[in-house]
């Protein structure tokens, strides 16, 4: 039994293949043959996963350990203890397992580079063994090449005796020749029959066309108009007729309100798309040379013109564009001219709105529909001010232009999702875009740009729709919205005013909005004054361009027994979180058009349980200035002493936060 055992024990252990110098002692020394044990045949077994997992598990047990070790050090053990001894112990067990693991980890290492340096051998041994089989190759075309243009000359035999089998075949041919050329002449003759008809039906056809266009237009089908846009489409510069084709694919789909057409100059693009023609001989050529010189030195053009001359050139659009012509439900259409521009291989927009109902009520909703600022930012930090091709910076250079935003107004906005829809893309090394990646890149922005300028649109006539009522002193508020305010609010708007960016930054009571990048250049910025009795509250207001995703920003300066702002007032930074904190409660209907007129009359009701919750100064004689018209739990809480501005509907009353 104990032979079987020793056998079962000395099956499990190998021997290493280097073997260690004790164990060639150990055979020297003693009668029997020692193994030594082998970890690189113990890998084979093992999973790294498992190793991995013990590792982390060997990790927690001896930190646990060394915690224990701590602890009862702590609390008076002595280096000598039976239960330190037995925690470092088992540390040190553990130890030889993490020794024993980072072992392993090499191991696996090292065979895994062995494995990848064989792998490139045999890789190199084949790419050997090609190239000698390539030049075997280019050396066997040379051969039978060589052996191809090899001439040979044959000996000519004349046979005198055959002269009259020669003139038969003669004969022969010349029968041949006369019989090809009376079926030419038939076959002639049938081809100028057949050209005689078509030409008889073109006037029928072009009679029949005419006639039909009534039944076009009526069944909104319009062929010939379809035919005259693809034979112009062919001269379009490439990324103008992938939007084409996207945005004529993506309307017939997925969108009947969208219309795209093709306007500019056919007869100049034709002459961009026509080869250079064959120079002369190079007699004329120099004539000609020497003519422009004479002419070039009588001229002397000025710097100056030249380089307006050679900017002009640069900036130069191509004689096409691209018109798409986005309808909403309102009856408004959102006009977009596409150019491409031909040196700089960029594309630019411009934009136009035009509505059913005339928009010039509204002083302060001047650049809402302003076609340089409409479509600003309709991606995130998209302005379209300068080109987003770096290749074009160093064409500036070269004329002098120092920002391509100084061109905007008279060639359009190159903005970034402008360039996706026509296939463009400007990664710092990257090569000419193919045609197909250029589609797909096209495909992939179409439908989220087109939903993006729709709600653009819509946003902006909600918002000139309601600053004609912010300017008559209104708060329009709608039905679905008449649950967020109390029935009686006695505080009024009092004026609704434009402002500029520099204007907003010269108040004193919005510099922390300024100073921590909250209002830029592109935003709009009005000024809205709410009234009770002597109570004047100012508010700056920022309007982001993509109102209503990014919601108004709110900055509070009140007037009313001395001046104060959210900066310096607990109750009035409450105000500014009620409509900038809490909006999620105003934003009304989808898509929340209705969020800066709710903003506006929360900001009323606010400004009256400012007023009303007020203490009342027992030095002042007299009835109190603004009776208490709102139901409140408590008017102050906590040592800021915060007023309730919380409204609970359907109860009516107001309460903290």
């Amino acid at each position: 039994a104990m032979s079987d055992a020793l056998k079962k024990r000395k099956s499990k252990v190998l021997r290493s293949e280097t073997g260690t110098p004790e164990g060639k002692c150990g055979r020297e020394e003693g009668d029997q043959d020692i193994r030594v044990y082998s970890e690189e045949v113990e890998l084979d077994g093992r999973d790294p996963e498992e190793d991995y997992q013990q590792y982390k598990l060997t990790c927690e047990a001896l930190a646990k350990l060394m915690n224990d070790i701590q602890e009862l050090k702590a609390n008076g053990a002595k280096d000598g203890c039976a239960e330190v001894e037995e925690k470092r112990m088992q540390s040190c067990i553990h130890f030889m397992s993490l020794k024993k693991l980072n072992r392993l980890a090499h191991m696996r290492l090292k065979r895994g580079r062995d494995q990848t340096h064989e792998g490139k051998q045999r890789v190199d041994v084949l790419h050997l063994q090609l190239q000698n089989l390539l030049y075997e190759v280019m050396h066997l075309q040379k051969e039978i090449s060589k052996c191809l243009e090899f001439k040979s000359f044959e000996s000519i035999q004349y046979v005198n005796s055959h002269f009259s089998l020669g003139t038969l075949c003669m004969c022969r041919l010349a029968e041949q020749y006369k019989e090809s050329l009376s079926s030419k002449e038939k076959i002639q003759k049938g081809i100028e029959v057949k050209k005689e008809h078509l030409s008889s039906l073109q006037p029928g056809l072009n009679a029949i066309m005419q006639a039909s266009l009534p039944v076009q237009e009526y069944l909104s089908m319009p062929f010939e108009q379809t035919q005259r846009q693809t034979e112009i489409a062919r001269h379009l510069p490439p990324s103008l007729y992938v939007l084409l084709v996207q945005a004529s694919a993506y309307g017939q789909a997925c969108d009947k309100s969208l219309s795209v057409s093709i306007s500019g100059d056919v007869d100049e693009a034709k002459a961009l798309s026509k080869p250079p023609e064959d120079s002369q001989d190079d007699d004329s050529g120099d004539s000609d040379a020497e003519e422009e010189q004479e002419k070039t030195k009588r001229r002397r053009p000025t710097t100056g013109g030249q380089l307006d001359d050679k900017r002009r050139e640069m900036l130069k659009r191509h004689p096409l564009s691209l018109c798409l012509d986005l309808k909403c439900k309102d009856g408004s259409v959102l006009h977009l001219f596409n150019y491409y521009l031909m040196n700089l291989n960029i594309m630019t927009v411009k934009a136009k709105v035009s509505t059913a109902t005339d928009l010039t009520g509204a002083i302060s909703a001047g650049e809402l529909l302003n076609s340089d600022t409409l479509l600003n930012c309709l991606y995130a930090n998209d302005q379209g001010r300068e080109t987003p091709n770096p290749a074009n910076r160093y064409q500036f250079d070269k004329v002098g232009i120092s920002s391509f935003g100084d061109y905007v107004a008279e060639l359009g906005h190159p903005y970034l999702w402008v360039q996706s829809l026509g296939g463009l893309q400007f990664p710092s090394d990257a090569p000419e875009v193919c045609v197909w990646v250029a589609l797909s890149l096209s495909a992939s922005h179409m439908e989220s740009t087109m939903k993006l300028l729709r709600g653009r649109v819509q946003s902006r006539l909600a918002l000139h729709k309601q600053f004609s009522s912010l300017e008559h002193s209104i708060v329009p508020v709608s039905t679905e919205c008449q649950h967020l305010f109390p029935a009686k609010v006695l505080s009024r708007l009092a004026r609704w005013t434009t402002m500029s960016h520099q204007e907003y930054t010269n108040l004193s009571f919005t510099q922390h909005v300024s100073d921590a990048g909250l209002a830029r250049e592109t935003d709009l910025f009005f000024m809205a004054v709410v009234e009770r009795g002597t109570a004047r509250l100012q508010a700056a207001v920022v309007l982001n361009p993509r109102y209503p995703e990014i919601s108004p920003l709110f900055a509070l300066s009140l007037s009313w027994k001395g001046e104060c702002s959210g900066r310096t007032d607990d109750n009035l930074r409450a105000m500014e979180s009620e409509v900038n904190v809490f909006k999620s409660e105003l934003q009304g209907p989808r898509p929340g058009h209705q969020l800066l007129t709710n903003q506006v009359a929360r900001l009323c009701v606010c400004l009256d349980v400012y007023l009303e919750t007020d203490g009342q100064d027992d030095s002042v004689e007299g009835p109190r200035e603004f009776l208490r018209e709102k139901m409140c739990l408590r008017t102050v809480r906590g040592p800021n002493r915060l007023k309730p501005f919380k409204y609970n509907h359907p109860q009516g009353f107001f309460s903290h936060r």
